[in-house]
């Protein structure tokens, strides 16, 4: 049922730390944001199923990664002058590490969305990678809080947006995409010592293109086609698949979008992705090819109610969406024909989760709808989480619920 991802999780360690006691990048193991979890806390509140909840100083919107009984993640001050990496007890949620990892002089404007500690990081054993965008990169002990390396020298202008791309641990590299107004590549660093193992330009055309309509905030994934593995990158005007250890060029598909946040999900072939922000379109694509594609390989397009922001979800042969507005969608893999639609409430950035057969949408006031997945919608549960704003995309470990807010973190059982 699941696509085969090589994540942070590496082969050697086996299946044990992969069923459900880690959660190590982006949208959990497999980047898809499936959980193991036997089970999952249905009903909250911030008065019931919370084990612990801990104060997150300054901001950010970047999703708690987890190893065992650590959770991590980034803040910042609102200036974006010092930015900093937390480690929480997965157990108390007392704080082990509170570290200042850069300082910035002169830090770029964001958008009021965004924040300055938005790109989520990476997690293995005894090993964190933190990113800032283009403030920085940093790998951490995770043991002693120590700072094993940095990379300061990967940037990009953003002009006002700010930094939002995320990182992918694969074999020894720790890749991600830099895609601003003033250049746009692919970059792969030997994650033991920070250094470029490979970095690769994009070849979309951006001839009368203005810079605006260069970036582009979406997160890398590894799919297995057949025999190879591929690292799949969503770009500004093109989504390419590249050479893992090389970083070559092996197909991409064109488009007119850019901005593009969502990380796409993959099954069986067929890459399913976001293509733009302004009138967002979903694009289910074949992964098999050589060269340019877009002529061949696409299967179908969907532009009714898609996302802008937060990730798509795929279980069993549906696909389900919310849009940023608050529309959810429930479409055919294999065709793309809407199933049903519904309006679960007002902003989403955060992407879905699913878990022991219930789809999790979080809204950006911090309510969760859980629904059943199905060809026929059904609510489950509707639960509000204080009035903090929810823009993280939440993490699951154990039959734990972790959720990060504007000033806290919590713990959520059942």
């Amino acid at each position: 049922m699941r696509f085969v991802l090589l994540t942070l999780v590496a082969l050697a360690t086996g299946s044990a730390l992969y069923a459900g006691e880690t959660w190590p990048q982006f949208r959990g193991p497999d980047a898809n944001g499936y959980s193991d979890a036997k089970k999952l806390p249905l009903e909250w509140s911030a008065d019931k199923g919370v084990v612990w909840k801990t104060p997150i100083h300054d901001r950010g919107w970047s999703s708690p990664v987890v190893w065992k009984d650590q959770i991590w993640l980034t803040t910042a001050t609102a200036n974006g002058k010092k930015l900093f990496a937390l480690c929480m007890n997965r157990d108390s949620g007392k704080v082990i590490h509170d570290i200042h990892v850069f300082d910035v002089e002169k830090p770029e404007r964001i958008a009021s969305l965004n924040s300055y500690a938005s790109p989520t990081g990476a997690i293995e054993e005894g090993r964190v990678y933190v990113h800032f965008g283009t403030a920085g990169t940093a790998c951490i002990d995770t043991a002693s809080g120590k700072i094993l390396w940095t990379r300061r020298d990967l940037n990009c202008d953003y002009r006002g947006e700010g930094s939002g791309s995320s990182v992918t641990l694969v074999d020894n590299l720790l890749v991600f995409n830099v895609d601003g107004c003033d250049v746009q590549y692919v970059v792969a660093l030997d994650k033991t010592t920070g250094k470029t193992t490979w970095k690769t330009d994009r070849s979309a055309n951006f001839k009368n293109v203005g810079p605006d309509l260069r970036k582009c905030y979406s997160t890398p994934i590894i799919v297995r086609v057949g025999d190879q593995r591929q690292l799949i990158s969503v770009g500004p005007r093109a989504t390419m698949g590249y050479d893992i250890p090389t970083g070559k060029e092996l197909w991409k598909v064109n488009y007119g979008g850019w901005s593009i946040a969502p990380r796409p999900v993959y099954r069986d072939g067929t890459l399913y992705m976001i293509s733009a922000y302004i009138n967002p379109e979903l694009l289910a694509v074949r992964t098999d090819g050589q060269g340019d594609v877009t002529s061949t390989h696409i299967l179908w397009k969907n532009s009714k109610g898609m996302p802008s922001r937060p990730s798509p979800i795929l279980v069993d042969d549906l696909l389900y969406v919310v849009s940023s507005e608050g529309i959810a969608s429930c479409l055919e893999a294999k065709t793309g024909v809407l199933v049903w639609k519904e309006r679960l409430g007002g902003k989403f950035s955060a992407s879905p989760i699913h878990v022991a057969g219930r789809i999790y949408f979080f809204e950006e006031s911090s309510v969760t709808s859980v629904i059943e997945p199905g060809r026929q919608f059904k609510l489950l549960a509707t639960n509000k989480l204080g009035s903090e704003a929810l823009m993280a995309s939440p993490a699951v470990v154990g039959n734990s619920l972790i959720i990060r807010t504007s000033g806290h973190l919590y713990r959520i059982d059942p």
